[in-house]
């Protein structure tokens, strides 16, 4: 089916009339890294006050958009207008700054080393009078006050010791915070991709109160519930061009996955899988400590998921475990994907090849190097399987969108001899038809005998686990299977109390 056969479902039409005088005009931008097109004429109006949510499939050109927009890029052809000025090529970012835009980055800009209130001054450098600590503190403070009632995070805190869903809370509240010029337009690119249900609930009801004050709001995310509660209207790109503009109104998933060409027929869009297995317990970890030991279990051949609210020891727990088969020896054989990529999974100076295939350059069982031709079979099937696109395997990783990026770390980890996958949230930026397909991955591994440790703050993603551990302050609280994991059950033993 093509775009013009989508469109005539029943529901919204593309092309929604802007609503109001645009604030940002944006004008034939072409974007190219090499011989690859990132944008490809890319027009459209955004208005003051609204929320326009942007899909795409990974390495659409979303993230080359924002970063034009945000003065991180400068365009190889095209302008934007904005306040009756015309700026070719796009803004430089002191400019964009000056204009009352800021941007929310997919790969978090924090400088881990600073304090949150230091990393206020790193973006806002007016402040540098007497008492600009005591200033950036309160300024950061109330706006996560405002976006995360309740976070409990400090303007001294050292963001090198805060989860990534503080990290990332940090990150959006510096984005809204507003030291001299007003803030006019803000762009959001995945900030929901390490929150919880809770936290990202929190957000969005944020970027709506925002809208209606008059701030633009661009909301990048695969996340297609968040796009139906937040957005006026729904950009969709496809091969770094805008395909469909689709009013928020009436509008629902099936129209945004046709407009962007992916499709889940066939795909294993409703969990089928083999629940018995779920009550052996052939693998068995203890965790804890001093507060008590929490005792994990799985049945070969079963997807086992860690739920609660972000930050309540999930990816510790799945750490321990991994230390725990690693010391095994070759009884038990381990892959991690790694959710915070950045900081745990792509090694950034190596080629995409390399970064895939650093698992297994070398054959513990046979102690020789494996034949190169092999390796590269490998990385060209899982390459087409995942759907991994945007770079040659020459390219270094990072030129990769971050959805790219992820896709690698997966294939990686099920191109391997593992039996045993832990899973850290990695779903971060992968778009909706590589998810459905990765789902169907999992379980016919899973059919294989494969078993699989699975955190998410993707609370749908439950219903392909066969049995569910829910956790809060680093101890278990619940265990539901596959048939209890309702949005219900699941946000009430997050919030458990955890018996000492």
């Amino acid at each position: 089916m093509n775009l013009s056969e989508s469109m005539q479902l029943s529901g919204p039409q593309a092309d929604a009339p802007v609503r109001g005088a645009p604030l940002l005009s944006v004008r034939a931008l072409d974007v190219s890294f090499g011989s690859v097109r990132a944008l490809q004429g890319v027009d459209f109006d955004f208005a003051a006050g609204e929320c326009v949510a942007i899909a795409g499939h990974n390495g659409a050109g979303k993230s080359t958009l924002m970063s034009v927009l945000s003065g991180a890029r400068r365009a190889n052809a095209g302008a934007l207008d904005m306040d009756g000025a015309r700026h070719a090529q796009g803004f430089d970012a002191a400019t964009a700054r000056s204009l009352g835009i800021r941007c929310v980055f997919q790969e978090l800009s924090l400088c881990p080393n600073l304090t949150i209130e230091e990393n206020m001054r790193a973006v806002h450098p007016q402040l540098r009078s007497f008492g600009w600590r005591r200033q950036a503190r309160r300024i950061i403070e109330a706006q996560l006050d405002a976006i995360f009632p309740g976070h409990g995070l400090k303007g001294t805190d050292v963001v090198g010791d805060l989860s990534l869903t503080q990290q990332q809370m940090v990150e959006i509240a510096r984005g809204f915070a507003q030291v001299d010029a007003p803030v006019r337009l803000v762009i959001l690119d995945e900030p929901t991709s390490s929150l919880d249900r809770y936290t990202a609930d929190q957000l969005l009801a944020y970027i709506r109160d925002r809208a209606a004050a008059g701030v633009t709001c661009i909301l990048i995310t695969h996340m297609l519930e968040e796009m139906l509660r937040s957005a006026d209207r729904v950009m969709v790109m496809r091969d770094g061009k805008i395909v469909a503009t689709l009013p928020a109104s009436n509008l629902e998933k099936e129209h945004i996955i046709r407009a962007m060409g992916q499709f889940t027929e066939g795909a294993a869009a409703t969990p089928q899988r083999a629940a018995q297995a779920a009550h052996r317990a052939d693998f068995s970890w203890t965790l804890g400590g001093t507060r008590g030991q929490t005792t994990i279990e799985a049945a070969r051949g079963s997807i086992v998921g860690f739920a609660g609210l972000a930050g309540q020891g999930q990816t510790d727990a799945l750490l321990a475990i991994y230390e725990q088969a690693r010391r095994r020896g070759a009884r038990q054989k381990v892959a991690f994907v790694a959710g915070d990529r950045r900081a745990d999974g792509v090694f950034a100076d190596w080629t995409i090849a390399q970064n895939f295939d650093i698992r297994s350059l070398f054959d513990a069982n046979g102690k020789t190097w494996i034949d190169r031709d092999a390796l590269r079979e490998r990385f060209d099937t899982w390459t087409k399987r995942i759907g991994i696109r945007g770079a040659a395997p020459t390219d270094t990783i990072l030129a990769l969108s971050g959805g790219n990026q992820q896709k690698v770390l997966f294939a990686r980890a099920l191109a391997s001899d593992a039996e045993l996958v832990l899973m850290d949230d990695p779903m971060r930026g992968v778009d909706i038809g590589t998810k459905m397909e990765i789902y169907g991955l999992l379980q016919a591994e899973a059919a294989k005998g494969r078993t699989f440790l699975w955190y998410t703050t993707e609370n749908d993603e439950f219903a392909y686990c066969d049995r569910t551990y829910v956790f809060r302050a680093g101890r278990v609280t619940r265990v539901l299977s596959a048939s209890e994991c309702t949005e219900e059950a699941l946000l009430s033993a997050s919030f458990d109390e955890v018996n000492a």
